[in-house]
């Protein structure tokens, strides 16, 4: 008889674990969700006819497997309008993976992921600024040049003098851009986001975030860019020797990331594996350090008891430690401690469907960005997407701009428990305020609430290592994912710790390090050295 690995959440983690145990074993995985949603963050949400990707997905990973793995689950095509729908192949060192082995269309075939540009802005000052900044005219002309000679001989010191030991985030950040660029584009937006200043952050976040990027490696990359001249499109998105936060162009779902994961989840199914929605675990039943059975209740109340060979985990740290009944041996209480002070940072999208927006490119053209940081310190909004230019596919009427607001907070803030309307209300007003549309232009909007989005690198989060060694004692428990391991992971790099799950569940590997050493190698790092 089979082996059965409960799987707790359909979010990329998840299924990414499912599909792996299916291809290269006879585990039969049972999915447990505990929303009626398909892929997490990374999910799609739909509004009349309108597309919102929640947070902005780059598909772009260094790692070649993910990317490969991508593509086998979705092929891909040039967008319309860049080299006529043609397929595009992904290079790494030793082959040409095909996208296709047929020539598809984005205008007649749906499951194809799009080739796009990457284009991210600064808006400061009520001026857009490239991101990373770069040291074009522009900048220069932006910033001033009282401003841009403070910048410069900051630097410098940053270099010169660095802060030893990098023990915060503006410590981290200071000593890669200079303490005048930290405090213009860095301290006040991330103190918006996480809702503490950058001075109480671990330097981990940045470790795990922007390893790789600082003012030299973004001069550098524009100085490379400016004088390597025209770049023909080879069909190479490895982009090897690329900051990640550099790259120019990634993959993406034509009808966004849930579009995806629906369709993982839908082979995952067609395999013969299980996936149970709006069903909510509630107990990890615990015999000789081996997860026994999960318990869980559904939108019904009706009780489920589920027989566990292996137990794959991306539920949040806190929920996992609450659900852990470990028979004779309760859980310790410096391990429920850590748990509970662990800290989370909410989030809100408003979706504002308008005719135009009052900022356009220098030709008069409607933006090219997919997202832009608002860095205004007298507005609360902290991103703003233009779902038009992750894909066309994403708005129903081409003639409208469909954008998306995005708000960093906790559930506890009175921004989470306004009311729909007057969130929508709210949004707009900030939006006219610094100038980027009128309010007679909007014509509808959506709410979307997202908690849990960010784990937080403060609260109890330096002393994680407890529940680490706690949890990593369960012989067939695996933690994964971003709110698993409670740790910053981007997509990519949620699904290698479920492919090291499913990988260690097939060798008999007992040990859990190849699972928390994802995104703190080289390899996963924002960085990557030629």
């Amino acid at each position: 008889m089979s082996k059965i690995a409960i799987i707790i959440g359909a979010g990329p983690a998840g299924l990414t674990a499912a599909l792996e145990l299916q291809r290269h074993s006879d585990v039969h995985p049972i999915v447990l969700e505990a929303t009626d949603e398909i892929g997490g963050i990374s999910r799609t949400i739909r509004y009349k006819g309108n597309r919102m990707d929640i947070g902005g997905h780059r598909f772009f990973s260094k790692s070649d497997r993910v990317m490969e793995w991508w593509l086998e689950v979705m092929p891909a095509v040039s967008s319309a309008g860049e080299s006529g729908a043609v397929p595009i192949s992904y290079q790494n060192k030793q082959r040409t993976i095909p996208s296709s082995e047929k020539v598809l269309d984005p205008e007649r075939d749906d499951l194809v992921m799009l080739i796009r540009p990457r284009k991210s802005r600064i808006y400061f000052l009520r001026k857009f600024f490239d991101y990373p900044i770069k040291l074009t005219p522009e900048t220069l002309r932006g910033l001033g040049l009282p401003r841009t000679m403070k910048v410069g001989f900051s630097y410098l010191r940053a270099r010169g003098i660095p802060r030893k030991p990098e023990n915060s985030l503006e410590d981290f950040i200071v000593n890669r851009f200079g303490k005048q660029l930290y405090q213009l584009f860095f301290e006040s937006y991330t103190e918006k986001v996480w809702g503490v200043h950058p001075r109480h952050i671990s330097a981990e976040w940045g470790a795990q975030r922007i390893k790789g990027l600082s003012l030299t490696s973004a001069v550098k990359h524009f100085v490379k860019q400016a004088f390597s001249g025209p770049k023909k499109n080879s069909g190479d998105l490895s982009q090897k020797g690329v900051e990640t936060s550099l790259i120019e162009r990634f993959l993406y779902p034509k009808f966004g990331p849930g579009q995806l994961w629906e369709h993982v989840a839908s082979m995952v199914r067609q395999n013969g594996g299980e996936l149970h929605m709006r069903i909510r675990v509630t107990e990890l039943r615990v015999k000789d350090n081996q997860v026994s059975e999960v318990l869980a209740v559904d939108a019904e109340g009706k009780r489920h008891v589920f027989p566990a060979d292996y137990v794959i985990s991306t539920m949040p740290i806190q929920h996992l430690i609450r659900s852990l009944v470990a028979g004779a041996t309760p859980v310790p209480a410096e391990v429920k401690e850590v748990s509970e002070g662990l800290i989370y940072r909410d989030f809100i999208t408003v979706g504002l469907l308008v005719n135009k927006l009052l900022v356009t490119e220098p030709d008069g053209s409607p933006l090219k960005d997919t997202w832009i940081y608002i860095q205004e310190p007298d507005v609360t909004v902290g991103r703003l997407q233009i779902f038009n230019n992750w894909s066309p596919w994403m708005v129903a009427d081409p003639t409208k701009m469909w954008i998306g607001l995005e708000y960093f907070c906790n559930d506890t803030d009175p921004l989470w428990k306004m009311q729909d309307e007057d969130i929508k209300k709210f949004a707009v007003e900030e939006m006219e305020k610094i100038g980027i549309l009128h309010t007679a232009d909007v014509l509808d909007g959506h709410v979307v609430r997202v908690p849990k989005t960010y784990p937080a690198y403060f609260g109890t989060y330096d002393r994680f290592d407890v529940i680490q060694k706690f949890t990593d004692e369960f012989e067939n428990l695996f933690l994964v994912g971003r709110n698993g391991m409670h740790k910053y992971n981007n997509q990519d790099h949620s699904m290698l710790t479920a492919m090291a799950a499913a990988e260690n569940i097939m060798n008999n590997v007992r040990d859990k390090s190849n699972l928390w050493a994802v995104n703190t190698e080289q390899e996963y790092h924002e960085e990557k050295r030629g």
